[in-house]
């Protein structure tokens, strides 16, 4: 297929409702950035609504310059800014007032920082506990450059879910990503998580950059083998022309094999896998079902989750 033109399965509904501008104006009324706004995230509107359970937003703390130039990403690089101290409150307050169950904590690099962004991080991580023990939260860390003591400091702060993306298979790290990020770094973040706590680990692939299946299996293999929980799959879609370009609009069929793989094969917790599923799509939703088979209330997900 040729990749000028996006078939039928890559169409998109703009965001609506009053859930979705309701949300987008607490936002805007304690100043946030969300990842779901600033990388065009096709599923906005779905995971903000949360029409099949636990609604999703995806904050993006530190800013919204990243101090790396990954070819696939459409957030903006250089002209870093001071932290702003009011964040993590201003995001505890935000998912209060929004109602949010399940909240995802994400972040540009910050490589200019001497804790490259870890301490903030985790202090967001405990004004929303301190709110409510029971919210659910999931953080989708940078690599910190694989330094084990920063990765130590978001276990430390005990959230439900710490994701970490690997993006692509080894092969293409480069040029798919900034050139500070490896595949074995990567996976050095991940296992150690896995090694240090009980806390659920989270990984998501892009296909569509020039993969090999017989590379995603072995990338499949990898993750599960350093202890990976969650492992989600979506399609590349170019930024614009100045990012890298789509190899292949993979079938949506592709996308279930590989579901069925990962969980199957490889017994991950759960894989969502298609070709407009991003890291965190409805990731409350799939987490909590996963966790609970819909026998209790969200309310009790950590419970149960410290059990598993």
């Amino acid at each position: 297929m040729s990749r000028s033109r996006k078939p039928d399965w890559l169409k998109m509904r703009p965001p609506s409702g009053e859930r979705f501008t309701d949300i987008k104006s607490t936002l805007r009324e304690y100043d946030l950035h969300t990842v779901c706004e600033e990388a065009n995230c096709p599923n906005l509107g779905d995971c903000w609504s949360g029409r099949d359970g636990p609604g999703t937003a995806t904050f993006m703390l530190m800013g919204d310059r990243c101090s790396r130039g990954c070819n696939f990403c459409d957030v903006k690089t250089g002209g870093m800014e001071a932290l702003d101290p009011d964040e993590p409150e201003n995001v505890a307050d935000a998912v209060t007032e929004i109602g949010l169950e399940y909240v995802v904590l994400t972040s540009v690099d910050r490589d200019d920082l001497p804790d490259q962004g870890a301490g903030h991080f985790a202090r967001t991580i405990r004004e929303i506990k301190q709110r409510d023990p029971d919210t659910l939260v999931e953080v989708l860390i940078p690599d910190f450059q694989g330094e084990p003591e920063l990765v130590r400091e978001i276990i430390g702060a005990e959230p439900d879910v710490i994701a970490h993306n690997v993006e692509t298979v080894d092969r293409l790290q480069w040029p798919v990503r900034d050139r500070r990020a490896s595949y074995e770094q990567s996976l050095s973040v991940l296992g150690q998580v896995h090694q240090e706590s009980d806390i659920y680990t989270k990984t998501s692939l892009m296909l569509g950059v020039g993969e090999y299946d017989h590379e995603v299996y072995q990338t499949v293999a990898n993750l599960r083998s350093v202890g990976v929980d969650i492992v989600t799959f979506g399609q590349y879609l170019q930024p614009s022309t100045r990012h890298l370009e789509v190899s292949e609009y993979v079938h949506p069929d592709k996308f279930d094999v590989w579901k069925q793989v990962a969980e199957e094969e490889f017994d991950f917790l759960y894989s969502a896998s298609g070709p407009l599923v991003r890291s965190s799509f409805k990731a409350g939703e799939f987490f909590v079902k996963s966790l609970l088979r819909d026998e209790i209330s969200v309310t009790d997900a950590r419970d149960v989750a410290d059990q598993a």
